[in-house]
């Protein structure tokens, strides 16, 4: 089974700080970029951040200053450090991971995305 797995995600008062994980299946053998992603009740899923395998970053006008998304390319994982954080981060979660390429039984797979299940993440007094 190829899966994603996030963590760190929680409740937290305004201003106050998250790191999220998220890492792949130990079948998982390269990705290329990887992500967050978000989503409100009510509103469509977002990007949050995501890093190219080379370390390139981008983020969301609205979480600029604020996150800051690292990855270690050796266990294909990735992380989400919050700072600053709003009310209206609220949301769920979601990693992201693109092109993967994976094994099952020694034979190779590669599907072009692959997301987590989700973390909620709560910011609230």
């Amino acid at each position: 089974q190829v899966q994603l797995v996030e963590s760190g995600g929680g409740l937290v008062q305004p201003g106050g700080s998250l790191r999220l994980s998220c890492a792949a299946s130990e079948n998982i053998v390269s990705i290329n970029a990887m992500g967050w992603y978000r989503q409100a009740p009510g509103r469509q899923r977002e990007l949050v951040a995501d890093i190219t395998r080379g370390g390139s970053t981008n983020y969301a006008d609205s979480v600029k200053g604020r996150f800051t998304i690292s990855r270690d390319n050796t266990k294909n994982t990735v992380f989400l450090q919050m700072d600053s954080l709003k009310p209206e981060d609220t949301a769920v979660y979601y990693c992201k991971a693109d092109n993967v390429v994976y094994t099952m039984r020694t034979i190779q797979f590669w599907r072009s995305d692959l997301w987590g299940q989700g973390t909620q993440v709560t910011v609230s007094s």
